[in-house]
């Protein structure tokens, strides 16, 4: 369809709407296919985004923090978020909030409000993020399938028995599969697999969680300190590293503002996006905020001081054996899907720019389109050499680091703090500030900086905490050797 039957669509669009299942609106006021998200949809998409691994380090961050400290950051961070990604989600039109310029991505909003080295700045922290998300939902995966090899170890062989499993086996396998799926091509034609991955999440959530609980109700009493874990089990120094790197994991367990505009450009109109994904923030944020508190909390209350780094794979629990295992074949799914969910935006980007950059002979060789028939599929599936070498290449890169550096902890630490100020808050506040011409100076002004600012001191020091973490990690450590 050529531009201008577009541009008639549009004006159509905005007369005419026909209710009564004639012929209804096809194409949005951008010309692009009508979109069809909800306010369920949003929600599902952020939950899946959000309830991910970081979960199963809260209950080792709340007790690096001990009983105060670990909820009230824990509720800081929901705070934090919530109120930024209302700022964030406020940046997806420009002008208008109902009719103006669409953003498509945090990058184009970040261009259309703030323009110059700032988008450069967003696009390299951005990308760097979902590269090292990448390589940490790799890892993690790994680590459950070696803990479902373990906990049936343990269960045949005894508690006393090593059980050593090493992991390169499961990473490469993971990287197999993600290849395989990292061949589809549009963010909007894997909805599916984020429910699935949302439903996951959840299951293995609720899983860590009734363990937690059955745990304190075995032990008859509540462990952990109001102050956690005391001088004297760590030195003072690692006290404060990993107070901060606490800070990382809890920021890490709640970034999704990565993804937000891209996932509000997929809900529909009336009512105006906006009002949709503030509301689908309120919701998952609530709902992730509950959970992760139970979570955290009650892995805290079972364990005390001891709290595994990754609640499901630490063994602090061997029995029932197979819940364990449903638990981490659960991680391990909504790892596959959250890992496509955060690449998906990378992939697209990187194929603009060649597509940008190539000359067009060069590309229309590299893009063509090869109808490969697949059983079970109506149309065939369009394999396309470019997109195959490039996200091939992607996936194999993120495997490999993963084996040399397999440190759950602190690379979820690291990814956590690196992105969290700049891409959680820094960004929104100044696109908020410029789109709504807030007055330099002005109390709202100063607010707004000081929240930066302090989520400034946060990001650095939870990023110094991981960084000890991960020196600490290599002083003992093989590269390609990790077995547990």
């Amino acid at each position: 369809m050529g531009e201008s039957h577009h541009h008639n669509n549009q004006i159509f669009d905005i007369s005419i709407d026909v209710p009564h299942g004639g012929a209804t609106k096809l194409y949005d006021d951008d010309g692009r296919p009508k979109r069809t998200g909800t306010l369920f949809t949003a929600t599902s998409h952020i939950i899946t985004a959000v309830i991910g691994s970081g979960v199963l380090s809260l209950a080792w961050a709340t007790a690096q923090l001990g009983w105060i400290a670990g909820p009230a950051m824990l509720f800081m961070f929901s705070f934090v978020t919530y109120y930024a990604s209302t700022l964030l989600a406020s940046c997806y039109r420009s002008g208008d909030p109902d009719t103006g310029k669409r953003n498509y991505t945090y990058m184009d909003a970040v261009r259309s409000n703030l323009g110059g080295v700032h988008v450069k700045l967003c696009g390299a922290v951005q990308y760097l993020n979902l590269f090292g998300t990448a390589i940490g939902y790799t890892i993690a995966a790994s680590i459950s399938m070696m803990a479902i090899e373990r906990s049936n170890c343990f269960h045949t062989k005894g508690h006393e028995d090593p059980c050593k499993v090493s992991n390169n086996s499961y990473m490469i396998a993971f990287g197999v599969l993600q290849v395989v799926l990292s061949q589809i091509p549009k963010f909007d034609e894997i909805w599916w697999l984020s429910i699935v991955a949302a439903v996951m999440s959840f299951t293995y959530s609720l899983i860590g969680l009734g363990l937690g609980i059955s745990k304190v109700a075995e032990n008859g009493q509540i462990r952990g300190s109001l102050t956690g874990v005391s001088i004297g089990e760590v030195t003072e120094m690692e006290k404060v590293w990993r107070s901060f790197q606490a800070l990382g994991a809890m920021a890490f367990a709640y970034s999704y503002s990565l993804i937000l505009i891209e996932i509000q450009d997929t809900i529909k109109s009336p009512p105006s996006e906006y009002k949709t994904m503030k509301k689908a923030s309120m919701i998952s944020v609530s709902v992730t905020t509950i959970f992760y508190m139970l979570c955290g909390c009650f892995g805290y209350a079972a364990f005390g001081d001891m709290s595994p780094g990754n609640l499901l794979t630490g063994f602090g629990f061997y029995n029932p054996y197979w819940l364990l295992d449903i638990a981490n074949a659960a991680i391990i799914i909504h790892l596959v899907g959250a890992y496509q969910v955060f690449c998906q935006p990378l992939f697209a980007f990187i194929e603009k720019v060649a597509e940008k950059h190539l000359p067009e002979s060069t590309f229309s060789v590299i893009n063509k389109e090869i109808p490969v028939p697949v059983p079970g599929l109506k149309s065939p599936f369009k394999l396309n050499l470019f997109r195959l070498v490039w996200r091939t290449l992607f996936v194999v890169t993120t495997t490999v680091i993963s084996m040399i550096m397999p440190f759950f902890n602190d690379v979820v630490g690291l990814i956590g703090a690196l992105g969290f100020w700049p891409l959680t808050v820094f960004f929104p506040v100044e696109m908020y500030i410029s789109s709504h011409k807030i007055p330099k100076w002005s109390s709202r002004w100063i607010c707004l900086q000081m929240l930066s600012g302090a989520c400034l001191i946060i990001s650095i020091a939870a990023a110094a905490g991981s960084v000890a973490g991960v020196v600490s990690d290599l002083k003992v450590y093989k590269p390609f050797k990790t077995s547990y």
